[in-house]
């Protein structure tokens, strides 16, 4: 079937490359709630940096590691429009009270 033993190792790898990617999706799949929540806070990452570790000097505010009822209240006072921004406001009233609540308690968790 394979004339060439190029084609027979591309093959091997790329049977070896498949069970690998298969285990990563196991291991993801196994907790989806984590996978959901992570998803989640990628959507902070563009302002915020990688799971909310802004660059520092940046003007934006480091989210990772804040206490979670921190986040939680500035989330809620940039919805209601208590606190002002420039985009934020907009940005929390696309997310449910659950989800804010789970961003709030994720950023906390982090060091």
């Amino acid at each position: 079937m394979f004339r060439s033993p190029v084609a027979l190792r591309w093959l091997i790898g790329l049977l070896l490359s498949s069970t690998g990617l298969l285990s990563v999706s196991t291991a993801h799949a196994k907790d989806p709630e984590l996978l959901r929540l992570r998803a989640l806070a990628a959507t902070c990452a563009q302002c915020h940096g990688t799971d909310g570790r802004a660059v520092e000097g940046e003007a934006l505010v480091r989210l990772a590691g804040l206490p979670e009822d921190y986040i939680l209240s500035q989330l809620m006072a940039f919805r209601s429009g208590e606190r002002k921004a420039t985009i934020m406001h907009q940005i929390t009233k696309g997310y449910s009270q659950e989800q804010l609540e789970a961003l709030a308690k994720y950023f906390a968790a982090l060091k």
